[in-house]
């Protein structure tokens, strides 16, 4: 894992650099999540990792899978040459590393906010605000229900967990009662 990091960084880097030279982070990210997925797709993965496919085929399928002409021709170059230097299985990482460098440039993070019901937009708008002011970054809230968390909500940010569930507090009431 570790290694694929290495081996990924560089790629990486010159992307990032090319999508903010074409301040096009958002397009690139697309792209880069429709990609990594079709790597992820295990028979995509088995003709990317088959000696005897030969890289234009691997280039044409792969950005026919991408959506071919609707790719901008930076994101389609960086694909064949990914291709060409076989580092098309890196993509995930590519991605996943993209997506960090994009979210520390736009000073922003993605906030998955899960209740046990729905909740209305002015509790979405205090959420946002606290975490905001918490975090002091831009936030992309999401939201999703979860009737298991019986109450309350779980906020995840990043490597940042707030679980403020019944379920959590009846499940730390139960272990200090026994």
């Amino acid at each position: 894992m570790s290694e694929a990091i290495t081996v990924a960084r560089p790629y990486v880097l010159a992307a990032f650099d090319e999508a903010r030279k074409n301040n096009d982070l958002k397009g690139w990210s697309d792209a880069l999540l429709t990609a990594s997925s079709a790597v992820e797709n295990e028979q995509v993965r088995t003709l990317i990792l088959n000696p005897r496919v030969q890289k234009s085929q691997l280039q044409d399928l792969f950005l026919a899978l991408c959506g071919g002409d609707k790719l901008n021709k930076h994101v389609s170059n960086f694909i064949k040459l990914l291709v060409e230097a076989q580092r098309l299985i890196l993509l995930p990482e590519i991605t996943a590393m993209f997506e960090v460098m994009r979210t520390e440039a736009e000073k922003s993070v993605d906030v998955l906010v899960t209740s046990a019901f729905d909740l209305n937009d002015t509790q979405k708008q205090k959420i946002t605000a606290a975490m905001k002011k918490r975090l002091g970054r831009e936030i992309k809230l999401n939201c999703e229900t979860n009737p298991k968390l019986l109450g309350g909500i779980v906020i995840r940010a990043g490597d940042k967990v707030i679980d403020g569930s019944a379920r959590t507090h009846l499940t730390e009431l139960a272990n200090a009662l026994a």
